[in-house]
């Protein structure tokens, strides 16, 4: 597969990386008008004699965007791209900047793995002039990861998923329930049907402190309470909300059960390295839903790590720079130097 790269001219800006540490680096728009329409972000320090490492590759989650990576106070793109990686960050088709640039929204998972991320790596060889990219990917965008691997694992030198459940729900009735029933509106005629993240969104801003107090039992939570601090949470919650759809879910509640329909089943077999990141405390992706990728891949190099942490500050939260930050990195410096 190639396809045309689109590559707007680089900027240089100084941006924050975490609280007062801050760094100058190159960011580049790359449309892919062939694909879809979709939309990635490249990321790098300011032009240096770094020698070249394997290109990162970071897909988010389920109804969000690329701001699930990177917010004005705290920013794993920039941790990453300030440590000398070469960072690209996709809006999956229908969401941020690809939905802008007029990339419908996905009914069905198969349209991520088969045309976005191939389209993404090709993109990404192109621009680079190297073979391999490693795959991150949060939540969905992890099960993704593990699927685009399987199809094409000559092309992914490692992958780290963070959040992510290999059964979806798993350990956790009431998630697993709430989206079995959503799943049947998007099975059909319906898997195009916008699943209403907006309003979620706007659910979760306007009552974003009872969801942070840690007294008050809830069945389902987005990040553990005070794992962000309120400013940084705010602006999540602002900006890394995106669109979905109802076919999405769909797909990703078939993978709920150990059966042989599971969607990244293959992954299993790929002899690929492996990191495995789950929350302690996370909700929507337990870690006994998280775990099984890490004990049926039969890769030969392969870490589970847990640290206390909810779905979404395992990434961005307060203690995503203490905890996740300096363990991805030693991890990748292993996988992407030259």
């Amino acid at each position: 597969m190639s396809a045309r790269v689109i590559s707007a001219s680089a900027v240089e800006l100084t941006e924050v990386v975490d609280g007062a540490r801050t760094a100058r680096f190159q960011e580049t728009s790359l449309a892919l008008p062939d694909a879809g329409a979709l939309a990635l972000v490249r990321k790098r320090l300011a032009p240096t004699a770094v020698p070249p490492r394997t290109p990162l590759l970071l897909v988010h989650g389920f109804g969000q965007n690329l701001h699930a990576w990177h917010l004005s106070r705290r920013s794993l793109v920039n941790h990453l791209a300030a440590e000398g990686h070469d960072v690209f960050s996709i809006d999956r088709r229908g969401h941020g900047r690809s939905r802008s640039a007029g990339a419908l929204p996905a009914g069905a998972i198969d349209l991520h793995v088969h045309n976005d991320l191939p389209a993404a790596m090709d993109a990404i060889a192109s621009v680079t002039g190297l073979p391999r990219v490693v795959l991150i990917g949060h939540s969905l965008g992890g099960m993704l990861s593990y699927a685009a691997t399987a199809q094409w694992p000559d092309r992914v030198r490692a992958i780290v998923t963070l959040a992510t459940p290999y059964f979806w729900g798993r350990d956790a009735a009431f998630v697993r329930a709430l989206s079995r029933a959503a799943a049947i509106v998007g099975r059909g005629d319906g898997a195009a049907l916008a699943f209403p993240m907006r309003a979620v969104q706007g659910l979760l801003r306007a009552t974003q402190t009872l969801w942070d107090t840690h007294w008050l039992p809830m069945p389902i939570r987005a990040w553990h309470p005070g794992g962000f601090e309120p400013e940084v949470l705010a602006e999540y919650l602002a900006r890394s909300f995106d669109e979905a759809t109802f076919g999405e879910l769909a797909h990703l509640t078939d993978s709920s059960a150990d059966a042989s329909g599971h969607f990244a089943r293959a992954f299993e077999d790929c002899d690929v390295p492996l990191l495995v990141v789950a929350g302690s405390h996370d909700h929507l992706a337990r870690p006994a839903a998280v775990r099984p990728a890490f004990e049926r891949s039969r890769a030969r190099d392969r870490t589970f790590v847990m640290f206390p942490c909810g779905h979404g500050d395992l990434v961005l939260g307060r203690k995503a720079p203490q905890l996740l930050w300096p363990t991805l990195s030693r991890w990748l410096l292993r996988h992407t130097s030259p």
